[in-house]
């Protein structure tokens, strides 16, 4: 373990095989030199800074029935809703005078919003906001779609890849989903000139160690600007209502040795991660995070955002989050930056 540890620090890289061996074998101080290593190369680029995003969930309408989603199109117990055009805006004023840089609009695969309507929001905020960057994760697209996203001004996009084991991949998500398709947008993001994030649940159902392997081992090759990982969470109007939570220590483990093996990357510390454990998000930080994504969509849509059971925040309100949300990463002897945060690569 001691030879793989020291061939990660000194390389950014290891085989499949060394990832699945690490992630298994790991002890308790292996575990402290990687986090050390990973604060260390965070503070290196981004300093104590701690960039943030305001959330807004546009839509929990999906045409997907991914099995793991608790807004999935066959979920009849899930109460839709959708924002429109002017509650996107008043999410990003509001976001603004909280000092926030950066807007993502994330929600289901919506049909209702057609590639021209997602056209004007995103030019309409570009406009109204020249300095701020506007991250979109919205789903798969095709490539024109994408092309015509950016021309519009938005500057990154989040796809998580799921699994990067296409076995795995098709376990989880219905034979309508390709893997192959889901790959395929990714690079077509990157061919345009996005900022791209990628990435992954961690113990989500029947996944192993060596599916894990090949995510850190996608990460590493592919090397995404952001890389959005947290726990399966099960929710319960899926089929994996009586699985079991993904584990925090394996979660905070892999946050470390992602920031290992992709220095440069912007890593969340996630929701999933609050809701997990209640001190997630700083634990998060403390193991190589620099990213968190305070919400700002309306209250009663948090309520209905429920991609998992048990979500944190969504009745909190945006000013006093940010004010706690400054109170306590100077507590940890960090502090939120006003930017828009890009990916020092």
């Amino acid at each position: 373990m001691e030879n793989i540890i020291k061939k990660l620090l000194e390389t950014h890289s290891l085989t499949v095989d060394e990832y699945e061996d690490l992630i298994t074998n790991v002890n308790i101080s292996d575990r402290e030199v990687l986090r050390c290593e990973a604060v260390k190369l965070s503070k290196e680029i981004y300093g104590n800074e701690i960039y943030v995003r305001g959330l807004i969930e546009i839509s929990n309408i999906c045409k997907n029935n991914c099995y793991y989603c608790g807004i999935r199109a066959g979920n009849k117990n899930c109460e839709r809703y959708r924002l429109t055009a002017n509650d996107i805006y008043d999410c990003c004023k509001m976001g603004y005078d909280l000092g926030y840089r950066t807007f993502v609009l994330q929600g289901g695969e919506d049909l209702y919003y057609t590639d021209d309507l997602m056209a004007e929001i995103i030019s309409n905020i570009r406009k109204k906001y020249p300095g701020c960057a506007i991250t979109l994760s919205i789903g798969e697209k095709e490539k024109e779609t994408y092309q015509k996203f950016f021309d519009a001004g938005a500057n990154r996009y989040l796809l998580r890849h799921e699994a990067a084991n296409k076995k795995y991949y098709e376990t989880i998500h219905p034979k309508e989903m390709s893997y192959e398709h889901r790959m395929k947008c990714l690079l077509n993001l990157r061919d345009i000139g996005f900022q791209v994030g990628a990435g992954f649940m961690v113990g989500s159902p029947k996944q192993t160690n060596r599916d894990l392997a090949m995510d850190l081992k996608f990460i590493e090759e592919f090397k995404p600007e952001m890389c959005g990982i947290g726990p399966f969470i099960p929710h319960k109007d899926t089929i994996y209502r009586d699985e079991k939570a993904g584990s925090i220590d394996m979660v905070l483990l892999l946050l470390s040795i992602i920031r290992i093996i992709n220095p440069h990357v912007l890593l969340p510390a996630t929701t999933a991660l609050g809701t997990i454990d209640k001190e997630g998000r700083e634990k998060g930080v403390l193991h190589g995070a620099n990213v968190i994504m305070p919400n700002l969509s309306p209250s009663d849509a948090r309520k209905k955002y429920l991609l998992y059971d048990g979500k944190v925040s969504v009745n909190d309100v945006a000013s006093e989050y940010k004010n706690n949300l400054d109170k306590l990463m100077e507590s940890m002897g960090y502090k939120i930056a006003i930017s828009r945060g890009d990916c020092k690569k």
